[in-house]
């Protein structure tokens, strides 16, 4: 058997939910840092360290269920205490919990809380519990209402209430990890938003940089080019860069508004009453910040092409240049090289007149030599024999000169 079969296989079972019957009240933080932190928080709830391949896993805490949940950038902790019909609407965060993560709330993201109530101990009126203009769905196909306005309370909690009427404990907890889900997965993909906005006003520098650099690039005078390339380097290091930084980020955000809209799907909503439904509220406003952090970074890649191109616009207008550069100097080197074939050809027809007429010369005072030594020969018939003679030697010269030029 495959050695990753049970654990692959085990990921159906992975991440379950906390199932229980109300009223009660559910706290759920979201917690960030690096893994030595999350993992120092997490061993401080067992006596004995804990496995840090484990995803999740569930404690009791002070007498009441606590289940924890490792993800990629954050770790969340999820606290049920019972309660009954006439406590108090919302209670402080138990001192069993906040003793636990007292070390880490500055990096706490996401703190809630959910009232859980039934219909029978509910009085039917959201208003008591102190919301201002709240939203409100009925949700799982009209088995369950939930009301909240949105508003943070003194110390830092986003506020729900819950109010069963036909759910099961089963049911009702996957319905509420839903709701908790939500809230913890708004936040984490609105992490971005403040890059996005900073980035924002860099890219708003870097497209009129690029306008001005296009422009130079467009007009027709040559002499800056290694200028101009120089700076189109510099601005597309620039972007890279601020690609790479921000490229993780960008992705997680759209991984976790894909994640949002998906657990409002399975909300099955329907409208309670006359308030606006939580999804309708959630997507109106949440939205705007996925489409500004998408259209940030689409903005970041087309710069990137765009800086790209032009920096291959301008490269081509070189290499251009360079070849128009270098047709005019293999002009001039094809002129200078007929010039020396010119030259070299007067030279050798001047040699063959020289060498000729130094033969001739030679051939003269042979015959002067032996006119003296009383030999009776006429200039007719010296020429006759010194004629063919000078014209094999001239022959064989040319020849030379030929064979030379050939190798």
């Amino acid at each position: 058997m495959h050695p990753l079969r049970h654990t692959l296989h085990n990921e159906l079972h992975a991440r379950p939910s906390l199932y229980f019957s109300e009223p009660a009240y559910v706290f759920h933080l979201a917690i960030m840092g690096n893994e030595d932190e999350r993992q120092a928080l997490l061993d401080s709830l067992y006596p004995e360290p804990v496995d840090d391949e484990a995803p999740q896993g569930i404690t009791r805490l002070d007498g009441h269920w606590l289940k924890w949940e490792r993800h990629a950038e954050f770790f969340t902790l999820t606290y049920v205490v019972p309660t009954t019909s006439d406590s108090p609407h919302w209670i402080a965060l138990p001192e069993a919990l906040a003793a636990k993560i007292s070390p880490y709330t500055q990096l706490l993201i996401n703190s809630v809380q959910i009232v859980v109530r039934n219909k029978q101990s509910w009085g039917g009126d959201h208003t008591e519990y102190g919301f201002k203009d709240p939203c409100g769905s009925s949700i799982g196909g009209g088995d369950a209402a939930v009301w909240s306005d949105f508003r943070l309370s003194e110390g830092g909690e986003n506020r729900f209430l819950f109010i069963n009427h036909h759910l099961n404990a089963y049911r009702q907890g996957r319905m509420i990890r839903r709701l908790l889900e939500i809230e913890t997965y708004r936040m984490m993909a609105s992490l971005s938003l403040p890059a996005a906005k900073q980035l924002s006003a860099q890219l708003n520098v870097f497209d009129r940089t690029l306008a001005d650099l296009s422009e130079r690039n467009a007009a027709p005078d040559t002499s800056n080019a290694k200028e101009l390339l120089t700076e189109i380097a510099a601005l597309s290091a620039q972007v890279v860069s601020l690609s790479a930084r921000h490229r993780h980020r960008f992705s997680a955000t759209q991984a976790y508004a894909q994640l949002v809209f998906e657990r409002l799907a399975e909300l099955r909503e329907d409208r309670a009453g006359d308030c606006q439904r939580l999804g309708i509220f959630i997507e109106r406003r949440f939205k705007p910040t996925v489409r500004y952090c998408a259209v940030t970074e689409q903005r970041l890649d087309v710069l990137g092409k765009s800086v790209a191109n032009l920096g291959e616009l301008l490269q081509a207008r070189v290499q251009v240049e360079m070849e128009e550069q270098n047709a005019e100097i293999l002009k001039s080197l094809n002129a200078r090289a007929d010039a020396q074939i010119k030259i070299q050809r007067a030279v050798e027809g001047l040699s063959i007149i020289a060498i000729t007429y130094y033969v001739l010369s030679l051939f003269k005072l042979l015959y002067s030599g032996i006119h003296e030594l009383g030999v009776g020969l006429s200039p007719r018939a010296a020429i006759l024999v010194m004629a063919p003679v000078a014209a094999l030697v001239l022959l064989n010269i040319l020849l030379r000169i030929r064979a030379v030029k050939k190798h």
